[in-house]
């Protein structure tokens, strides 16, 4: 059975081999490599994340924790309680003149407490983040203010905060609520974003409310942390506080609604930390990304996540893939090594095809029986003996073709004498009826050699709509003599672009002559022809209209028929035209452009004929017939 299955040709034994081995070994490293290394790329981009995630987390984490702290104490600080407490009911700071219970010095000395313990936190981060900080009483007509260097004090600060949306929910909330970034509140042009924390402060000996706290934190918390983030061109990241999401790039932040749906959550050994999550999701492209969200330490509702970068996953993968197509071309390699080995065998067969091929180009071109093996060199072999004993034989056919092709020559050169002396005799005829004055002949013979050599130069099927007209004129001028110019013609072009659109040679002269023997002439009247051109839409397309319109006779509908099926009166053609009619032009347009192009023809028995000839808008070319 094996032998049946194995080729019995050298060729196919050293294909099934080399290539069985080669593509064993090939899909097996492939396989494996590709493997483990994809997941080692994604593992490596995860812990990647996660751990930039994790350091810009703690810090911002720790600064937020200063923060809480110094709004803390803030509301439970004694001396600050004293204040506001002393403050509550007092309408206005009094004069020196008039302060009788010493209020003011207990101001200044509250105040220089709050600003000592504000500036503990001057060595640290957090300092450059609380942008303001305001203790007010109740009445909002008594407040301690501290604001940074950048920022300048109102007189109504506390009215100005107690008067923004977010105090009420934030001074009523059971803890700290956060309820993400807001505008500058004092600063309509201002860009900066700021959160809120506002606190109530109560006496402390009773749940009375004399007071609150505000806390302005700058959105700069997040933004010099992710300056120097390494965040590729492909990958986003997201800041969730509460329940505001807010994308970052190289402008700041700007709140977003979150580009991903139905998160899916993955478990494996690649995450460092319990806390961090690692979801799929789907994009709202449709497409499929991970996700790596990482919580911020010790703020409830904070996070920070990341899409992945897809780019810079693939940029790593192309790198481990070149790596792999090494480790393939080298197999590879051994594979061609083995082929070259086992082709040796049929070195010498090749050999000898070589010298009898070289023998032909000498001009041996006997049969050499030793090269006809029997495998596929041997077929060869055969083949190059019997191309040996053809060679001869079309050799012979050449030089016969060759002459044939001279007779042929000599032929074209004969037709072309006639029409060269007829041109040359009509020359002279015109001359000599010009000398005698007789004008009408001069005409005729001068318009007969213009459509003798129409009809004679050339063999392109499309030219000019100008030179089919040229044609015309020639043909109806000679046709008016015979009438005795009791028929006229017309021509009416729409616009001077439709002269260089491409028509079918001879297209317009079988329907003029049409419109004179089988519709003028019966009339037995003045005839009148009368051609228009113009262009029309078809469809999404432009095309060319030409209508010929006689008052001749008309046509019935079943003779329309036949005209445009076949030759009513083949007897009557005129030398010059004899095979060219109106259904062989319908065939040669409609052959060309399609059934919706073509000849039409409308007509009122007695009084008139209109031709209607449909062609694509074409503009003409020596070389070619281009649609516009």
């Amino acid at each position: 059975m094996w032998k049946k299955l194995f080729p019995k040709t050298i060729r196919g034994k050293i294909m099934i081999l080399t290539a069985a081995i080669t593509l064993l070994i090939t899909v097996l490293t492939t396989t494996v490599c590709f493997s483990v290394f994809q997941s080692f790329l994604r593992k490596n981009q995860i812990q990647s994340v996660e751990f930039s995630l994790s350091v810009v987390s703690n810090n911002i984490g720790a600064d937020m924790k200063d923060i809480i702290y110094f709004s803390k104490w803030c509301c439970s600080n004694s001396a600050i309680l004293d204040y506001l407490e002393a403050f509550k009911d007092q309408p206005k700071l009094p004069t020196a003149s008039k302060d009788f219970d010493n209020l003011r010095p207990m101001a200044l000395s509250t105040h220089s407490r709050l600003k000592e313990e504000y500036y503990k936190y001057f060595n640290t981060r957090s300092n450059e983040y609380m942008s303001r900080v305001i203790v007010s009483s109740s009445n909002e007509r008594n407040f301690l203010q501290m604001a940074a260097a950048a920022n300048s004090t109102s007189s109504y600060a506390a009215r100005l905060i107690r008067n923004k949306d977010f105090f009420e929910k934030l001074y009523n909330a059971n803890d700290f609520l956060w309820i993400g970034l807001v505008k500058d509140p004092f600063s309509n042009i201002g860009r900066e974003q700021f959160i809120p924390i506002v606190r109530p402060v109560s006496n402390e000996f009773n749940s009375e409310i004399i007071g609150w706290t505000y806390v302005e934190i700058s959105s700069r918390l997040f933004t010099d942390y992710l300056a120097s983030y390494p965040l590729p061109e492909d990958s986003m990241l997201f800041i969730t506080i509460g329940d505001k999401n807010y994308g970052f790039d190289s402008k700041g932040l700007k709140e977003t609604e979150l580009p991903y749906s139905n998160p899916v959550k993955l478990t494996g050994k690649e995450f460092q930390s319990k806390e961090t999550k690692v979801l799929s999701v789907s994009m709202n492209n449709g497409k499929k990304r991970i996700l790596v969200e990482r919580p911020i330490e010790g703020m409830d509702g904070w996070s920070l996540s990341q899409v992945l970068s897809e780019q810079q996953f693939g940029q790593q993968k192309n790198l481990y893939t070149l790596f792999i197509a090494g480790i393939c071309l080298t197999i590879v390699s051994l594979g061609l090594l083995l082929a070259f080995l086992l082709n040796k065998i049929i070195m010498e067969p090749i050999r000898k095809l070589s010298g009898k091929i070289h023998n032909i180009s000498a001009g041996d071109f006997s049969r050499d029986t030793a090269i006809e093996w029997n495998h596929e060199l041997g077929q060869v072999g055969r083949g190059i003996n019997d191309m040996s004993e053809n060679i001869i034989t079309l050799m012979e056919k050449r030089v016969a073709d060759e002459k044939q092709k001279k007779d042929l020559e000599y032929q074209i050169l004969q037709s072309q004498i006639n029409p060269h002396f007829l041109y040359n005799t009509l020359n002279s005829i015109k001359w000599m009826a010009t000398i005698q004055n007789a004008d009408g002949i001069a005409d005729m013979t001068t318009a007969l050699a213009r459509l003798l050599k129409n009809v004679s130069k050339g063999n392109a099927s499309m030219i000019p709509l100008r030179e089919e007209l040229d044609l015309v004129k020639d043909y109806f001028l000679i046709q008016k003599y015979r009438y005795g110019g009791s028929v006229t013609i017309e021509y009416f072009i729409e616009s001077q672009d439709l002269y260089d659109c491409g028509i079918h040679r001879f297209t317009l002269q079988p329907i003029i002559e049409n419109a004179l023997f089988h519709g003028i002439e019966p009339a037995k009247t003045a005839g009148r022809i009368t051609v228009s051109a113009r262009s029309e839409n078809l469809g999404s397309k432009k095309a060319l209209r030409i209508d010929i319109t006689d008052n001749g006779i008309g046509m019935s509908q079943d003779t329309i028929d036949k005209v445009l099926l076949e030759e009513t009166d083949s007897q009557n053609k005129t030398e010059f035209f004899r095979h060219v009619g109106i259904s062989n032009v319908n065939r040669r347009i409609q052959y060309d452009f399609g059934q919706e192009y073509g000849i039409t023809i409308a007509s009122c028995p007695g009084k008139f004929t209109t031709m209607t000839i449909l062609i694509p808008y074409v503009l003409y070319s020596e070389n070619q017939v281009t649609e516009r």
